[in-house]
């Protein structure tokens, strides 16, 4: 079970919605207190696939949370060095590692490898996160798992992929995407290029790759009874995000060694962000002439022959200074009111909390909280197969114990496995 999350302290007038497949919920607000309705749902699309997950950073809990959120069920195996007593009473704070078992394994220990061995026996998929070769080292490599389970999809997770000049170098998110050429297209015309998070290479070129797949290879295996190695590089993902911005190159349509001054990246008045009286922002991306028409015509500068010129590039620093002008003159609140659900292309620049708290969001459920914790709902929606967080996020080891029985192993064995170190439990 989860539920829906708002915020206290906002005048909104109640919302009645209806479920999605056959669930039921809804959530409202009445004299600005929040009503927080449980939802009942079905298994996400994925129940009934097994997944194990090695423990890591970043991509690789981003793409066991997504596999997770989609029904499937996820052990996350955490080294046993990272029990360091009992379980605290309330959920670890890393809401990516949610709905999920944790088994805590020493993979330096003969048990602990034969133990990870004998869950592989049993699972769809696993997935890892650690440079190449470490895996093969440990003695449970893709040929050493699939001698196991000849089914088995094994998932890996690198910035720079299992081969290559780079393949043994550390990274991070922000080298990755600087080498797939993204980062240089990010950013204002005369300035750096700015790292947006590491939303492109961890999440998007690699825990969404990641996940997708896994995705793939079990269809696959559904058929051909085989499995195989998925080898994703968050540089490879973070350069397929850019196929469009290729193809725009390629008919001219974006200047590569000009940054800031294309249609997407700043350069157009009628695709950034602005200021607003309040120090708050708006954003704009009125790229259209019927969406630019609207523009112009709530702002005011409708019939301005200079506002005609949509397309002529060398008027866009000119009109994007008025535009700034014209925004600076009401709040934010101010031009949601005037703008907001129109054709104009516009969305108020929302913080974090702000997001969980708007009321498009809380329609959709866009933000749940688990546990008493808010965080993003899982995504994407589906009619029927309907996804759910299954537990908050646990400690490592928490569930070592309860995890090795429901996949097979006897009680004297895990008892055994306990005394040895191979296996410890939180």
């Amino acid at each position: 079970m989860w539920r829906e999350v708002g915020s206290p302290g906002l005048d909104w007038s109640t919302w009645p919605r209806s479920g999605r497949g056959s669930g039921w919920w809804w959530l409202g607000w009445e004299r600005k207190q929040p009503r927080v309705v449980e939802r009942r749902a079905m298994a996400g699309p994925l129940s009934g696939y097994r997944i194990i997950e090695i423990a890591g950073i970043g991509p690789g809990p981003f793409a066991a949370m997504l596999l997770s959120d989609m029904g499937a069920e996820v052990i996350r195996v955490e080294r046993a060095q990272s029990v360091r007593g009992p379980a605290p009473d309330t959920p670890h704070f890393d809401v990516m590692q949610r709905g999920r078992r944790n088994v805590a394994l020493d993979l330096k220990h003969p048990d602990g490898v034969a133990t990870l061995l004998d869950l592989v026996e049993q699972a769809d998929a696993l997935i890892e996160g650690f440079r190449p070769g470490v895996m093969e080292r440990l003695g449970v490599g893709p040929d050493v798992c699939l001698a196991r389970n000849p089914k088995l999809v094994f998932g890996r997770m690198t910035g720079w992929g299992q081969e290559g000049p780079y393949a043994q170098a550390a990274g991070h998110d922000i080298n990755y995407i600087a080498l797939a050429g993204a980062l240089a297209h990010i950013g204002r015309v005369g300035e750096a290029p700015v790292p947006p998070l590491n939303l492109v290479g961890d999440f998007g070129g690699g825990g969404m790759f990641l996940a997708y797949g896994v995705v793939c290879a079990l269809l696959e295996a559904q058929r051909s009874g085989q499995g195989q190695v998925v080898d994703t590089a968050m540089v490879d993902g973070a350069a397929v995000l850019m196929s469009m911005f290729w193809a725009f190159k390629n008919v001219g349509m974006h200047d590569e060694n000009k940054p800031g001054t294309n249609l997407l990246d700043t350069g157009a008045h009628f695709y950034d962000v602005f200021e607003c009286a309040d120090g708050k922002y708006i954003s704009l991306g009125s790229i259209e002439p019927q969406f630019y028409a609207e523009l112009l015509q709530r702002t005011g500068l409708e019939g301005d022959p200079e506002f005609a010129q949509q397309m002529n590039r060398e008027m866009w620093p000119h009109l994007k200074n008025r535009l700034r002008d014209v925004f600076r003159t009401r709040t934010q609140a101010e031009w949601c009111a005037e703008m907001e659900t129109t054709d104009v292309c516009f969305a108020p620049v929302l913080t974090m909390s702000e997001a969980a708290a708007h009321p498009h969001n809380v329609s959709r459920g866009t933000f749940i909280e688990v546990a008493g914790v808010p965080q993003p709902a899982p995504a994407p929606r589906f009619s029927r197969t309907v996804p759910e967080v299954s537990m908050p996020p646990s400690h490592p080891g928490q569930h070592s114990r309860e995890v090795l029985a429901d996949w097979g192993l006897a009680a004297d064995r895990i008892e055994a496995l306990l005394a040895s170190g191979a296996v410890k439990d939180a």
